[in-house]
């Protein structure tokens, strides 16, 4: 599966078009993680262990829209983005979305 943040795929035409796919995780912050945000937000700092949850829902989101793509029958996704919201208070949702097509 290719996976591209452009238009198009360099060296490859689109034969076909299968529409937009999406993934998609919600994530919730544990206590030892909240405990070290909170100590860095005093000292400063970077805070790894939400630097790695967000990797993790990256990467998830990711494979989730890959996978719904591959059931349509694509074998690229183009124009990807990602995007993050509070669903509540403590966890985000991260949504990955971009446009299945076959590539030639």
């Amino acid at each position: 599966m290719i996976l591209t943040t452009l238009d198009n795929v360099p060296g490859k035409t689109i034969a076909q078009h299968f529409g937009i796919v999406q993934g998609s995780t919600v994530r919730t912050k544990n206590l030892g993680k909240d405990m070290e945000a909170k100590f860095k937000n005093m000292v400063g700092g970077e805070v790894k262990p939400y630097t790695e949850l967000l990797q993790e829902s990256c990467q998830e989101a990711i494979d989730r829209m890959a996978r719904q793509a591959e059931t349509m029958g694509a074998n690229a996704v183009v124009n990807i983005r990602l995007t993050a919201a509070s669903v509540m208070r403590g966890a985000a949702e991260l949504i990955a979305y971009g446009t299945a097509v076959k590539v030639e």
